[in-house]
């Protein structure tokens, strides 16, 4: 198995309550790593984290979730242990999706699912460009998508272009920021006030690196800059149109819309997606919590996504066995001699 993986190396195992091992899979500019739960020949699931977090964000919420998936969780480019981007190069969208694309091609996974937290533009870009690769898609307190008013998109792409000279006119050690762990903890937590104490020291096992004098935020500070790929409400509706697979959005009451939706026609952008998945029959369910309730309170989460994974991908893996057994019965009864 390990074999015929291209170039994916398996670095070490621990058990925690379930196997758990780690993964690198190499890109062009280094490697993205991630970690793997389940058996190797398991229903393929892959698990997208959101923005300045890591994989670890599913550390809580796997080990609830059925047995018999083979669950990877990744660190997108400049997050947790994954290598950060080229200089000069900007942390857009369509690069994440590029990157979604080099792993599975490196598992070699033909037909698999998504769990994407909070950055679900990654999931569903990806899902509207290969909808025959993606069965099933759960998105975490995400729209999927998150359109932008067309008349500030300029605006928006140049304030990125902006800060991306300023921040390439720094030195090496303005840019480097030193911590005692007690300093990085109290940072991120400033940033993500609802996140528990066993939640808060869950994302900082990946998101710390050890250095010189204290510790230093792994991530790329680059990917607090402007995003300069953005997407209008119509393009929104056309890429959500190619998505072939079923959806399950669940969103927290104190989560996204509280924290980042602020002018009215954010909202009514949101309110027509939601609409949209209502009109094609996906499930859209809202929960007690806050952004990070996958990590915080998995037990209310993982239920949901249970039951989701179980009836919608296990009854589409279980007909396209019938399918094949068919064909099968078909072929030996109708040509004997084949």
């Amino acid at each position: 198995m390990m074999q015929a993986m291209k170039g994916v190396r398996y670095l070490q195992t621990r058990t925690v309550t379930q196997a758990v091992s780690e993964l690198s899979v190499p890109v062009p500019w280094g490697e993205i790593r991630g970690r793997v739960w389940g058996p190797d020949h398991g229903r393929p699931v892959l698990c997208l984290h959101g923005w300045a977090d890591n994989c670890g964000t599913f550390n809580t919420l796997i080990p609830f979730l059925p047995k018999e998936y083979r669950y990877v969780a990744v660190d997108l480019a400049g997050h947790g242990q994954s290598s950060h981007r080229p200089p000069g190069v900007f942390y857009a969208f369509p690069s994440y999706v590029m990157d979604v694309r080099r792993v599975v091609d490196a598992l070699q996974w033909s037909k698999f699912s998504i769990i994407g937290h909070s950055m679900g533009e990654c999931s569903f870009t990806f899902s509207a460009l290969y909808p025959e690769m993606v069965d099933s898609i759960v998105l975490l307190d995400s729209y999927g998508f998150l359109p932008s008013d067309q008349k500030e998109i300029p605006e928006v792409m140049r304030k990125g272009m902006d800060e991306m000279l300023q921040y390439e006119k720094k030195t090496e050690e303005d840019k480097r920021r030193v911590y005692t762990y007690e300093k990085a903890a109290e940072r991120l937590l400033a940033a993500n006030p609802n996140l528990s104490e066993q939640s808060l020291h869950v994302l900082l096992e990946r998101g710390l690196v050890q250095v010189e004098g204290g510790v230093m935020f792994s991530r790329d500070f680059r990917i607090n800059l402007k995003n300069i790929a953005r997407i209008s409400l119509e393009q929104s509706v056309e890429l959500h149109s190619k998505i072939q697979a079923s959806v399950l959005v669940i969103l927290a009451e104190a989560g996204f819309d509280k924290l980042y939706l602020k002018a009215t026609n954010q909202k009514t952008a949101i309110s027509a997606l939601l609409q949209a998945y209502r009109d094609r029959n996906h499930t859209v369910v809202k929960i007690p919590g806050d952004h990070h309730v996958h990590l915080n309170n998995p037990e209310a989460v993982a239920p949901l996504v249970s039951d989701f994974l179980q009836t919608k991908v296990l009854s589409h893996h279980d007909f396209d066995n019938f399918l094949e057994v068919c064909y099968l019965y078909c072929t030996v009864y109708t040509h004997p001699g084949a």
